[in-house]
């Protein structure tokens, strides 16, 4: 008899888990910030207090699971521990944890299983749909033309934009026109490796997803309460995303926080994901975002099942 299965997303900013019973079916989906990635970009290590955050998550994980029955299971990591020279180190000790098999996926891999996931409930239309996945160390490109997948994986994320350029306080000019330098360069990077984005520019139904998006699209709605059914696919024009950007990027993380909608955890780094967000829709010609809370845990899932 088939069981339930469980995917752990071990991601830069948070750590998650996804329970789906043998037929596909959601039956635990949770996250916590764990702020994995803190400090990487300068000291190429994961840190002794961001590894006790995330150790402590899984544990409490492995609880989750048990109580489900979860035999079989898969745990993924992405940009912090690629990024990490003790990334192997965290893997085996998380393995330790849960006892279900790791995978260091590349960027090409976390593209293709966000695609998945992202898609996945979603119907076809005249246009290609185009993924992004802002994470907190880097964000995902990922395409669908003519039956073949092209992703891309650029050196960006909220946690990398706001410790290098941006700041975690209020913004100044200087601070700005870091970020966009920055993020410049490396979408100019993903255009290059891949010239199949030039030509979706201006005609794609481009799909947002995790924690800058979510974060969003509950600020836009006003939610005190996260609930799934008004955040997932929710449209989301180009002017909010710059009207927000720019509403938080004036006041302070804790004047953030207070905002209903925020996610602990979030206040100090959206504002860099927003400039992220803002700069590819840009990039793409697009005015229009639709969110997805479908993301990489429900496209390994489906991996499993």
């Amino acid at each position: 008899m088939a069981s339930n299965v469980a995917v752990l997303d071990c991601g830069s900013n948070s750590t998650r888990l996804l329970i789906a019973s043998p037929e596909g079916a959601t039956l635990v989906r949770e996250m916590r910030i764990t702020r994995l990635s803190a400090g990487v970009d300068a000291s190429r290590n994961l840190r002794a207090e961001a590894l006790a955050r995330s150790y402590d998550a899984l544990a409490h994980y492995r609880e989750v699971m048990d109580e489900y029955d979860v035999e079989r299971g898969l745990l993924v990591a992405t940009s912090a521990v690629r990024d990490a020279a003790n990334g192997a180190e965290f893997l085996a000790r998380a393995a330790q944890i849960t006892r279900v098999p790791t995978r260091l996926l590349s960027g090409e891999q976390e593209a293709a299983f966000s695609y998945a996931g992202a898609t996945r409930g979603l119907a076809e239309g005249p246009r290609a749909t185009l993924v992004l996945d802002i994470g907190g160390g880097s964000t995902e490109l990922a395409t669908r033309i003519d039956g073949v997948l092209y992703g891309y994986s650029m050196q960006l994320g909220c946690v990398r934009v706001t410790e290098r350029a941006l700041g975690s306080d209020v913004t100044t000019n200087d601070a700005v026109a870091a970020a966009r330098a920055m993020i410049d360069e490396q979408l100019d990077a993903a255009f290059a490796a891949e010239p199949h984005f030039a030509t979706l520019a201006g005609d794609v139904r481009l799909v947002g997803l995790a924690g800058t998006v979510s974060t969003l699209a509950q600020l836009d709605a006003g939610l005190r309460h996260y609930d799934r059914g008004v955040v997932h696919h929710r449209l989301l024009s180009r002017a909010t995303v710059q009207r927000w950007r720019d509403r938080l990027g004036a006041i302070a993380p804790a004047q953030r926080l207070a905002l209903p909608g925020m996610v602990a955890g979030r206040e100090d780094v959206l504002v860099a994901g927003l400039y992220v967000l803002d700069a590819v829709m840009e990039r793409f010609g697009v005015d229009e975002l639709l969110t997805s809370e479908d993301d990489i845990l429900d496209g390994v899932a489906v991996s499993l099942l």
